[in-house]
């Protein structure tokens, strides 16, 4: 049994090359193996939101607080809120942030495949944040 502490690891602040505008990841759990699963806790600021990607073998989201926003590619923008369950099929094209006017917090659950649990893409255009 491993348990860690609330407040034992670090946050981060999300890479410019990943994340539009301010975003903090805190780490919850690692993959260790036989295991592939990780997780994140990731709050975006108000118009924040992650760049274009896929993930080999999906993702899930779990909306924690406030109001946020998800698109796959080819779908309508559509807003999310605390209790909300998202979950991408693997490769298939997203992005998530936060709405405009508000913040919002999720909970990211990825499998690695062969050590790699995500593919960055192009940055969202305000023009896509905002349709």
């Amino acid at each position: 049994m491993d348990i860690k502490r609330s407040g034992s690891q670090a946050s981060g602040k999300g890479p410019g090359d990943w994340f539009t505008g301010t975003v903090r990841i805190d780490p919850l759990f690692q993959a260790i193996a036989p295991a592939r699963a990780a997780g994140n806790a990731v709050t975006f600021e108000p118009g924040a939101r992650t760049a274009w990607h896929t993930h080999p073998l999906g993702q899930l989201l779990i909306v924690t607080a406030g109001c946020g926003r998800v698109q796959r590619e080819g779908g309508p923008v559509e807003e999310i809120r605390p209790g909300d369950v998202v979950r991408f099929e693997p490769g298939e094209k997203h992005w998530h942030g936060a709405a405009p006017t508000t913040a919002m917090t999720h909970i990211a659950i990825q499998e690695a495949l062969d050590g790699k649990a995500v593919d960055w893409m192009e940055p969202v255009s305000d023009a896509q944040y905002q349709a």
